[in-house]
């Protein structure tokens, strides 16, 4: 057990004594509207739980991330702040940041698994520069790529294996459409 453990440990059991001794104190003698009161708390955490969940899942369906209209796809800003995009790669979805700093298509090596991607033979011989140090990176192509109506049929990209939590979508792709930001939605048409 280390230093941390030990104090929440700690932190919980005077938390938890501190909260039954008032329960004791203000039940006394009346164990059964003290149990009602603890069953009625119970049932509101678990309502503020499940409503939680239910918004985290319902969340996409309710406010997409991307929508066509026409020959071109509507991007609303996210909460924070950034774009994001949603690419069939080879029948599969993928989702990207928009990162026009960035020049490539960039996978995290988790993406890059669930596209059927060996990483672990893959040659790293690339260098990208990141917010967070250089990385090594592998270049592939990936096959049968879609957004929308519009279909690339081969794209190179890049595998990291650096820790990166999603996978980026730089100007590579970026430049193949025109590209339009107005207010907190990007607009891509060809």
């Amino acid at each position: 057990m280390d230093g941390d453990f030990t104090a929440r440990i700690l932190y919980l059991g005077l938390l938890v004594a501190a909260v039954g001794g008032w329960a004791m104190v203000e039940y006394r003698g009346r164990l059964g509207a003290g149990l009602r009161t603890l069953a009625a708390w119970g049932m509101i955490v678990v309502g503020l739980m499940a409503g939680y969940g239910l918004w985290t899942d319902m969340r996409s369906s309710i406010l997409p991330m991307q929508q066509v209209e026409g020959q071109s796809i509507h991007i609303p800003r996210a909460a924070d702040g950034h774009f994001y995009l949603t690419l069939e790669v080879g029948g599969r979805s993928v989702p990207f940041m928009v990162d026009t700093g960035a020049t490539n298509i960039v996978l995290s090596a988790r993406d890059a698994a669930r596209l059927g991607v060996a990483t672990e033979g893959l040659v790293y011989m690339g260098e990208a520069n990141t917010a967070n140090g250089t990385v090594r990176t592998a270049r592939i192509w990936l096959e049968d790529v879609r957004l929308g109506p519009f279909h690339d049929d081969s794209l190179p990209a890049y595998v990291t294996d650096g820790a990166m939590d999603g996978s980026l979508l730089g100007m590579d792709y970026l430049r193949r459409y025109r590209m339009e930001i107005d207010g907190n939605q990007m607009i891509l048409s060809r």
